[in-house]
């Protein structure tokens, strides 16, 4: 378990693929990738006491969203059942919860669902397969091998994503009818959001909802500094998700998934004894850092 330092971000990478664990865009699927220095690829250590022992889970750096598996069959060329990024909602809930096994090859470790079950790379021979699930504990193979990559903590805050344009739905006329035709109408998912006080405490009742379109961050930070009454010091905050009433909050740092799955935003004032409580960095290395706007610069 020292592999998983509790509030530190790893990055996990496949041991026949060569390549990272990775929270997909869509904020629902894993998969792997050679974005070594992507958000997507650092994942959160949040450590637990299960049964007597600890326990790790893992939420990504991108979304905030815990490593889940679920019972469901995997998808067609995929082997075991389906992996997925999650909530944490109930301390009780076991689709998050994983322990770090050493597979006695090297320094790669088994990470192994209460379940039992093992995380695993698919398609051997397939190279275009990149999907995860995870298989029994008696089939254990090198696809089920991962080397466990620590992310140097970095004391900056990193640049915000740049700010994007949301396709907006064309206008009427003859060319409107061709436009709606081939351009996608803008994502558009319910936000619901809290302000945080100087100690990062915020008050459960005090939970209120809007609207949003699209998935720029930055857009996102613009409305809710309006709405939470920091128009004019727009860089005075730090805008966190909260995957689950028992998940950690997760700094928002890229656009938001390609869903429109509501989300749960906590915000902070920059500074503060609660960012620095919830939000400061262990979150991503120097290169992460240079890299990340260039990288989740989204087409729409």
């Amino acid at each position: 378990m020292e592999l998983f330092p509790d509030g530190r971000h790893v990055r996990l990478r496949s041991r026949v693929h060569g390549t990272y664990l990775h929270a997909d865009e869509d904020g629902l699927g894993v998969s792997l990738r050679s974005l070594r220095a992507s958000p997507n690829a650092a994942w959160q250590v949040h450590r637990v006491l299960r049964d007597g022992g600890t326990c790790v889970l893992l939420h990504g750096a991108a979304y905030g969203l815990y490593l889940a598996a679920t019972g469901d069959a995997a998808p067609p060329g995929h082997l075991g059942h389906r992996v997925v990024q999650g909530v944490y909602d109930d301390p009780g809930d076991d689709a998050v919860v994983w322990k770090a096994v050493r597979t006695g090859e090297g320094n790669y470790v088994f990470l192994r669902h209460i379940s039992y079950r093992l995380l695993r790379a698919n398609g051997r021979y397939q190279v275009w397969n990149t999907g995860v699930s995870v298989d029994d504990f008696d089939n254990q193979s090198s696809m089920m091998h991962w080397s466990v990559e620590a992310v140097p903590p970095h004391p900056v805050l990193p640049q915000l994503p740049a700010p994007t344009h949301d396709v907006l739905l064309p206008s009427g006329g003859i060319i409107g009818l061709f436009r709606r035709r081939t351009q996608p109408i803008p994502l558009e998912r319910m936000i619901r959001y809290v302000r945080a006080d100087a100690f990062g405490n915020f008050n459960d009742q005090g939970w209120q909802t809007f609207q949003f379109h699209g998935r720029s961050m930055f857009t996102l930070r613009s409305e809710l500094s309006v709405r939470v009454g920091e128009v004019v010091f727009f860089f005075n905050i730090m805008v966190c998700t909260n995957a689950g009433r028992n998940a950690r909050l997760t700094p928002l740092i890229t656009d938001l998934p390609r869903s429109d799955q509501p989300m749960d935003i906590v915000v902070l004032t920059a500074g503060s004894p609660g960012e620095k409580n919830y939000a400061v960095f262990p979150l991503v290395c120097a290169l992460l850092l240079l890299s990340a706007a260039v990288l989740m610069k989204s087409a729409y």
